[in-house]
């Protein structure tokens, strides 16, 4: 991704054409561990071509062209060749998930948007983070 975009770019940055969804998460966090998987068996039952990557095998890394920090921070989706993170990636995926098309509705109205991306990168988000640095510290 360019250096110096703002925020509303990055969210949402161009990369290699795919012909599928792919979700990168952090698999060694267990609340992204149980939150995907509930994902993962909504999106199979529905019979979506979704895959879920995790950033702790460095080929999925390389694949993603993203570091392993910057990937821990946020979720990540890449869909029609381009790259959502934080809560553009949830609606995409929500979107992409049928039982799930009125929460990607309901976010994306212009009242609750904003609200829900603040709360999710300053508060949900940054928890997470700090629990997943704290983990590693740990180990």
């Amino acid at each position: 991704m360019p250096r110096g975009l703002g925020p509303a770019a990055q969210a949402a940055y161009v990369c290699p054409m795919t012909d599928h969804t792919r979700v990168l998460y952090n698999g060694a966090c267990p609340v992204c561990r149980r939150e995907i998987g509930h994902y993962e068996t909504a999106s199979q039952q529905a019979a979506r071509r979704i895959s879920y990557d995790d950033l702790n095998d460095p080929v999925t890394l390389a694949e993603w062209g993203i570091d392993a920090d910057r990937a821990a921070r946020r979720l990540h989706l890449r869909k029609n060749g381009r790259t959502y993170a934080g809560i553009p990636a949830f609606i995409e995926l929500w979107r992409a998930i049928p039982r799930y098309h009125w929460l990607a509705r309901l976010i994306s109205l212009p009242v609750i948007y904003p609200c829900a991306v603040l709360a999710y990168d300053h508060v949900l988000a940054a928890l997470i983070y700090k629990w997943h640095l704290r983990r590693q510290s740990r180990a």
